[in-house]
């Protein structure tokens, strides 16, 4: 399922049109991501918790020459499932 294909059944499952549809799904994307930049925690009950954690820099090998690279510690994104979404992917 792509971005689309939400749209179309967040309308018809909200008696929506599809451009309102589309502007409260990026209304949701925008918030999450907002919220995620400024290093909240994102928690809805059942789907999943979005969260950003810090990456330790490390040492790593190119795979094409085996040569030794640094890796830089960096800010990652984590999304853990709910138990909901969890239950439902069995």
């Amino acid at each position: 399922m792509n971005k689309g294909d939400l749209v179309e059944k967040v309308a018809k499952d909200c008696d929506l049109s599809k451009a309102a549809a589309e502007k409260a799904l990026d209304s949701v994307l925008a918030a999450i991501t907002d919220a995620v930049a400024a290093g909240d925690k994102v928690t809805l009950i059942g789907f999943g918790t979005f969260s950003v954690t810090e990456r330790a820099a490390r040492e790593g090998r190119n795979p094409q020459t085996g040569k030794k690279i640094k890796i830089a510690a960096r800010k990652v994104v984590k999304f853990k499932a709910g138990s909901k979404l969890a239950d439902a992917a069995k």
